[in-house]
C-alpha cells in the first residue's frame, strides 16, 4: 500500500527482525561485540539481556550474517515453557540429530558425539537460546551440562542466552553459582536515546530508497521518542502506523500532530496507553522510585562482582593474544574496558546505598 504510493523499495518498518535493518546505536554495537567477542574465545556462556524489543534478536542475526556455515554449525532455539528433557530434544533436532531414542542418557550420547565430530571436522558448534527467561530452573541446568562436554580440554559446544531482564533474577538464584561461573560476558542492551531514536528511523527509510517522502518534521522525532521511550519495535510500531496514515491521509508531511493522532489511535499499545504525556514526565521523576531491597542490592552486587572478574581474565587472555596490526581485537578490547568502566561505577554506586542503609538500621 503506502510502499509504492511513496516511492519505497520496501517495507521500511517491519516488526519481524533483519539483520539488513540492524542500526549500529551504541548499545547494539556494544551488545555486538560481546557477541563476538565470547565467539573468538569459543568457552564459556555469553548472556544478553534487555526489554521486549530492544532488539536482541537482530544483534544475533547480524552476527550469524557474518559466520562461514563451512567453519560453524549453528542452532537457534527460541524457546517456551520446555521440561528439560523437552528441551534437550529440541537442542538435538536443531542440530540435525534423529531425537528417537529411548532416554535421556542415550540422548545426550548422541548429542556428543555430534559435538566431537564437528570438532574433529574443524568447525565450531554454537548453541543460541532466545527468551532464556521462559525456561524453567531445572532446563537451565540442562543447558549448564552440555558445557561439560569437552575433547583435550576444549569445550566441544558454546553457548549465548538471550533474556528479558527477569532472566538475570534467575541467574541470581544461588541455585545457579556454576552457571554464573562460566558466564565470560553479560551486557543488559537498553533502549535508544532521543538522538538516536531520530538517526534510526532515518536508517530504516534509507534502507528502502526514501526521498523524504513523506518528510518527518523535527518535532515529529521528539513525540515519537516519548510515545516509545526509545524501544525499537514500539518505534518500528508507531512509524508503520503513521506511514499509513500517511498513505490514507495522503499526506506528504508528518509533524508531531501527526504522531500523536496515530499515538491516539493505537492507545494502551504505547506506554501505559498514555499519549497524553504522562510517560514523558514519568521520565522526570526516577529519583521517587522506592529504594532497591538491601537483600537484592546484595545479590545484585555479587552477581555484578563476578561479571566483572569474569571480563577482567576475559580481557587479559584477549591482550595475551594480540599481536601487530590486530585492530579488530583492540576494538572489542576497548568496548570490554568501558563496560567495566561502568560496572565498577554502579557496584561503587550499590555499596553506597548499602551503607546507607546499614545506617539508617
Amino acid at each position: 500500500m503506502y510502499t509504492e504510493y511513496f516511492g519505497l523499495t520496501g517495507k521500511p518498518f517491519q516488526l519481524s527482525p533483519d539483520a539488513r535493518f540492524f542500526f549500529p546505536s551504541k548499545e547494539h554495537k556494544r551488545a555486538l561485540s560481546f557477541l563476538q567477542y565470547g565467539l573468538s574465545q569459543a568457552d564459556g556462556f555469553i548472556v544478553i539481556t534487555g526489554d521486549v524489543g530492544t532488539g536482541k534478536t537482530t544483534v544475533v542475526q547480524t552476527l550469524l550474517n557474518d559466520l562461514d556455515p563451512n567453519e560453524t554449525t549453528v542452532a537457534n532455539l527460541v524457546t517456551t515453557q520446555l521440561h528439560e528433557d523437552d528441551l534437550l530434544s529440541l537442542v538435538a533436532v536443531n542440530f540435525g540429530l534423529d531425537v528417537d531414542v529411548p532416554n535421556k542418557a542415550l540422548l545426550l550420547r548422541d548429542l556428543e558425539r555430534l559435538f566431537i565430530q564437528r570438532n574433529r571436522e574443524g568447525k565450531r558448534v554454537l548453541l543460541i537460546v532466545d527468551e532464556a527467561q521462559n525456561l524453567p530452573a531445572r532446563s537451565v541446568e540442562e543447558l549448564r551440562m552440555l558445557s561439560n562436554f569437552q575433547q583435550d580440554g576444549k569445550p566441544l559446544v558454546q553457548v549465548f542466552l538471550l533474556g528479558q531482564e527477569e532472566f538475570r533474577a534467575t541467574l541470581l538464584s544461588s541455585e545457579f553459582e556454576q552457571l554464573r561461573q562460566r558466564v565470560i560476558a553479560t551486557y543488559h542492551l537498553n533502549p535508544l536515546d532521543e538522538e538516536e531514536t531520530r538517526t534510526y528511523i532515518e536508517h530504516r527509510l534509507g534502507r528502502v530508497a526514501w526521498n523524504e517522502d513523506p518528510k518527518f518534521a523535527d518535532a515529529a522525532f521528539g513525540r515519537i521518542f516519548v510515545f516509545t521511550a526509545g524501544v525499537p519495535r514500539r518505534i518500528n510500531n508507531l512509524c508503520d502506523r503513521v506511514m499509513l496514515y500517511a498513505f490514507l491521509e495522503e499526506c506528504h508531511e508528518i509533524d508531531a500532530e501527526v504522531i500523536r493522532i496515530v499515538a491516539e489511535e493505537i492507545g494502551t499499545e504505547f506506554l501505559g496507553g498514555d499519549p497524553g504525556g504522562k510517560a514523558e514526565a514519568a521520565a522526570t521523576n526516577v529519583d521517587e522510585v522506592d529504594p532497591v531491597d538491601p537483600l537484592e542490592t546484595v545479590a545484585r552486587v555479587m552477581f555484578d562482582k563476578a561479571n566483572v572478574q569474569q571480563r577482567l581474565s576475559a580481557i587479559e587472555r584477549a591482550v595475551d593474544a594480540l599481536g601487530h596490526g590486530m585492530k579488530d581485537e583492540l576494538v572489542v578490547v576497548q568496548a570490554l574496558l568501558e563496560e567495566l568502566r561502568l560496572e565498577i561505577g554502579a557496584l561503587r554506586a550499590n555499596l553506597e546505598d548499602l551503607e546507607q542503609h546499614k545506617t539508617v538500621a
